[in-house]
């Protein structure tokens, strides 16, 4: 059976056994079919390739804040079918999701978490159908619960994590993780906690990369005001490599947040932390999966029934099992008015890979995103993103814009349509790594 199927199979018979009546969420979909025209599908740098790409699709929600369960799942699965037949049909799907199962109230709990994506198969290549493959991490295991005194408990924790992708081998891994954390509530609006995890990592292919053990330990702050909050992570990391050298450094992560009033919000996040691409697809460091679900700004429901949505993206991460220090800060501003909803997020960050520097790369990007409502079931939005990307140890340059406008109508209570425009640039320093493309889009939504 292959490795991605036994994972499905895994998180779908740890659900199944949760007893039937925790699963009164709510659960919502979309069925959507979209033409896609493109003038250069290859991203080709002398040889655009002009074709129409048939996608039928479906997005799915389910989120629940029961007694028992606690859950959170968004997920995409479209058919791609490319009408000048060079690129095969192919089936896509993204999922993000966590589930807390209370197996013994406040005393016993069993977690999920499965994410799964589409990456790129060679990261230094454009962005080409046969370019893309399927990713998936799935961690799941118990955590244990105890008190101390009404303002300090102690949770403990075992987890199994898995990584696979479809297509490079080097991805794939077995995970085990143990962690102890005492955590102290000082008062209503402020919680303290010590952690020490402890992983191990062996990859299944022995070419991939030396195993390793890695330890952590932190204090975790948490600070939730009514227009600030503080999120902070500080600590030391080891690695013990096998057949390479050992690495430790300092840790820290540290997000901040202000809503100065009820249309604006701010968030800055800085990072200092190891990391590697399937740990990047995960929690970060101290959060449960109840806190990342509270934490997300709007219900997941919602991005089901807004017809602006797109499809299936493919991300820009190198899979990997390279271990790399990341050095980050990333930043946030948001507007929600009645008409009107902005968006800004600027990034720069700095991976530096500790046994393979070939990946050693530093980014500055941002993007912008803009939506208004016309009528009460028109919106128009405006998006424009941009990244420079250098590859400090292989000499490389890559400039990349891509930039849009979307126009939608909910004609019915159930349906929509879209009309969208996409426009991308690559200006890359590499040999055949420049590329423009126009892209246009036509879609029907049904949702409910």
């Amino acid at each position: 059976m292959p490795a991605y199927n036994r994972l499905a199979r895994a998180t779908m018979i740890a659900l199944v056994v949760v007893p039937g009546s925790a699963w009164a969420g709510d659960f919502a979909y979309s069925v959507f079919g979209s033409v896609e025209h493109s003038d250069n599908i290859a991203l080709s740098t002398e040889n655009p390739q002009s074709t129409n790409v048939f996608v039928p699709g479906v997005n799915f929600a389910y989120r629940q804040f029961g007694s028992t369960l606690q859950a959170n799942v968004v997920g995409t699965v479209e058919y791609l079918d490319y009408s000048n037949k060079n690129f095969d049909s192919q089936l896509l799907g993204t999922l993000s999701a966590q589930a807390n199962w209370s197996v013994i109230p406040q005393r016993l709990d069993f977690t999920i978490e499965d994410d799964a994506g589409v990456q790129p198969v060679d990261t230094l290549a454009s962005n080409a159908p046969d370019n893309q493959q399927q990713t998936n991490v799935l961690s799941l295991g118990p955590v244990l619960h105890f008190q101390f005194n009404e303002a300090t408990r102690g949770q403990a924790e075992l987890k199994y994590l898995n990584s696979y992708a479809s297509k490079v081998d080097d991805f794939d891994s077995s995970r085990g993780l143990g962690a102890f954390r005492v955590i102290r509530d000082v008062n209503p609006t402020t919680q303290v906690s010590l952690n020490v995890e402890a992983q191990r990592v062996d990859l299944k292919n022995n070419g991939a990369g030396p195993d390793y053990t890695r330890n952590e330990f932190y204090a975790h702050y948490v600070h939730t005001l009514r227009d600030f909050d503080v999120d902070a992570s500080l600590g030391w990391a080891y690695i013990d490599f096998t057949h390479a050298p050992s690495a430790s450094k300092p840790m820290a992560n540290v997000t901040l947040g202000w809503r100065p009033s009820v249309d604006n919000s701010f968030s800055l996040t800085g990072r200092y932390e190891y990391s590697d691409a399937a740990q990047d697809m995960l929690l970060q460091p101290g959060q449960t999966i109840v806190d990342s679900m509270t934490n997300v700004p709007t219900n997941p429901l919602d991005l089901i029934s807004d017809p602006t949505r797109g499809g299936i993206n493919t991300g820009t991460m190198v899979v990997d099992s390279q271990v790399y220090l990341d050095q980050s800060v990333e930043g946030t501003y948001s507007y929600r008015g009645d008409r009107l909803s902005i968006t800004v997020q600027p990034l720069y960050r700095k991976l530096s890979y500790l046994n393979d520097t070939t990946f050693n790369q530093k980014e500055k990007s941002g993007a912008v995103s803009v939506e208004y409502k016309l009528q009460p079931t028109y919106f128009l939005t405006a998006f424009a993103n941009y990244q420079h990307l250098d590859y400090t140890n292989i000499d490389r340059t890559d400039k990349t814009s891509r930039f849009g406008l979307t126009l939608s109508h909910d004609f019915t209570q159930r349906w929509s349509w879209r009309v969208a425009y996409t426009r991308q640039i690559r200006n890359s320093t590499a040999v055949q790594q420049s590329y423009h493309e126009n892209e246009f889009l036509v879609s029907l939504v049904y949702h409910r």
